[in-house]
């Protein structure tokens, strides 16, 4: 009897082992792969930011005039768009690993032979394998994070991984500026690429994704799957979801104006150094991140008190917008540096204010089953139009020597974008919206 008790007390003591074991084995591989995914975003968004720090210097270097420096900026971006197109099914069959380890490897390679580059050609091939090795990055950090954190703590992991973002574009215009004046641009894209392969390294060695279904959504594989070939075709016939691609354009042109030409508007137009340019413009990109915490702050508290979160987000986004095209336009006629700068850094703040509730609507009004594939076609329709802001400025710039008619087409364009928002985007444009 005393040893059946015992035994029994063994039994227990065991599973309880077990089970911690288990749950710190959880909590080790969560804590890896959000500290990998930050990292990786870090990464990726010094890596998009780098061509613009040194804009200015490998135009001189490599006899480049603003209208082809805007090519070189766009096919990142349009191979970026691009690429998002079969990302869904490809995560589906192969996983993240694999995928985003893939694309790591693929932009950390170009971005360091970008550092030998000797002709345009051999530029823009190597920028088109930048935008395409990205791309994975955002849709394999979502996953992940779905993979391996529950639905109560999947927000807060889902915000560390995007504060990357934004550090890592209020980083650039000062630690790039400084590897760049110590050993050069093409030793920047050396260094910034082999930063990417050790990053590489480390997701393919310490990710793993998740085997056991405690974090699963309700759908099986076969559903989800079923439900990824066919949202392409529903959607495509929700007039809401034209509003939104066409309207998301209005976001990402404005994102990428700035993030590829403020270095060099501070140069060229403010005439300031290239070690002072750098910090200066650390400041608008600050200043969007503030926006972002703003925007999901105002979204929750508003939602505590009972307004319709397609409601919520739509506002903010279209307000966002509104007030970013006249941040962009104080821009284009101030009269001293500072001035600009306090515009850019308005433009900011509300694009970002209005584009984190971009996202925030695309769950709301989509559903569950079509979230990933409408945020998929709102981005990749957004970058095609966001592709035409460098080459329009570079373009622009070329005939007029000027920045100014470049900042009234972006603010014309968010304006548009916003009304596309506040038509056809409304909620009654997308009648698949109570059926999921």
């Amino acid at each position: 009897m005393v040893c059946t008790m015992q035994t029994g007390g063994g039994v227990r003591v065991g599973r309880d082992l077990t089970e911690t074991g288990r749950v710190a084995g959880l909590r080790r591989q969560q804590a890896v792969t959000l500290l990998l995914l930050f990292l990786a975003g870090i990464v990726n968004f010094l890596d998009r930011s780098s061509l613009s720090i040194a804009n200015t210097t490998v135009r001189a270097e490599m006899h480049l005039n603003a209208t082809q420096m805007g090519w070189l900026l766009s096919a990142f971006s349009f191979a970026y768009g691009l690429a998002q197109l079969p990302l869904i099914g490809l995560l589906d069959r192969v996983g993240t690993r694999a995928v985003l380890g893939g694309g790591l490897v693929v932009w950390s390679a170009a971005q360091m032979l970008t550092g030998f580059v000797r002709s345009l050609p051999e530029f823009l091939v190597l920028r088109v394998m930048l935008g395409a090795g990205e791309a994975p990055f955002y849709p394999s950090g979502i996953r992940s994070v779905r993979e391996w954190f529950s639905a109560e703590t999947r927000g807060r992991a889902t915000a560390v991984m995007s504060t990357s973002q934004t550090l890592g574009l209020s980083l650039a215009p000062p630690a790039l500026t400084w590897i760049m004046l110590a050993i050069g641009w093409r030793g920047m894209f050396v260094v910034l690429g082999a930063a990417g392969l050790v990053v590489a390294a480390a997701w393919i060695v310490l990710h793993r994704a998740r085997r056991d279904t405690e974090f699963a959504e309700p759908e099986t594989e076969q559903v989800v799957s079923e439900a990824t070939e066919s949202a392409w075709r529903v959607l495509i016939r929700q007039r809401a979801v034209w509003g939104m691609m066409l309207g998301w354009g209005g976001v990402n042109y404005t994102v990428w104006l700035y993030l590829a030409w403020l270095p060099s508007y501070l140069e060229e137009q403010r005439h300031l150094s290239l070690a002072k340019s750098g910090w200066v413009a650390a400041l608008p990109f600050l200043a969007g991140a503030v926006g972002m915490l703003t925007s999901g702050v105002l979204a929750d508290w508003l939602a505590k008190r009972g307004a319709p979160l397609t409601t919520i987000h739509r506002r903010i986004v279209v307000a966002g917008m509104a007030a970013s095209a006249a941040g962009t336009f104080v821009v284009a006629h101030s009269a001293s540096t500072a001035q600009a700068v306090a515009g850019i850094s308005a433009a900011l703040f509300f694009i970002h204010f209005g584009g984190t509730s971009g996202w925030g609507y695309v769950q709301a009004i989509s559903p569950l089953r079509y979230v990933a594939s409408l945020g998929a076609l709102q981005n990749f329709a957004s970058f095609m139009i966001a592709s035409a802001a460098p080459v329009v400025t570079g373009w622009l710039l070329d005939r007029t020597h000027s920045f100014t008619i470049a900042l009234g087409v972006c603010s014309a364009v968010t304006l548009l974008g916003a009304l596309s928002y506040a038509t056809l985007a409304a909620p009654s444009g997308m009648r698949i919206a109570q059926k999921g």
